[in-house]
């Protein structure tokens, strides 16, 4: 499990990599090693993530988005495998947190009157209690 945010998890299982060979300047090396990771995640059936924040990251993810609905991010900027499979992880929370709605904000509310009514009568009591405890001073 990927924590998302507090209450929210992706499931790995719903992840699916494909590693393929980066495009650009590399040398030799570029025609022979597959460094570039293809990141794949079928919002359609990703039930890890709650339903609006699957339908905001559809939105958000623009031309990312295939017509089946899968989310795909490719990551080719480092030259190793597994820095470019930690890159493509850490670009997909970032975009699930940004999807994620923010929490709505409490209101603040007053006591009603019987609620207060309650306390002072409460603590009266307690007043009463703690008075009778004390002792008295010497009447001379």
């Amino acid at each position: 499990m990927i924590p998302i945010e507090p209450h929210i998890f992706l499931d790995d299982s719903e992840i699916e990599e494909s590693f393929i060979r980066a495009s650009g300047p590399g040398g030799q090396n570029v025609n022979k090693v597959s460094t570039a990771v293809q990141l794949r995640l079928d919002l359609a059936h990703a039930r890890s993530l709650p339903e609006a924040v699957r339908e905001r990251v559809a939105k958000l993810a623009g031309k990312r988005m295939t017509k089946d609905g899968v989310l795909v991010i490719t990551a080719q900027r480092h030259r190793t495998q597994e820095r470019n499979r930690q890159d493509a992880l850490d670009r997909l929370v970032a975009l699930i947190r940004r999807a994620v709605p923010p929490p709505t904000p409490r209101r603040p509310t007053k006591p009603t009157a019987a609620a207060r009514r309650r306390r002072l009568q409460a603590k009266a009591r307690r007043a009463a209690i703690k008075e009778l405890r004390r002792a008295e001073p010497d009447q001379r």
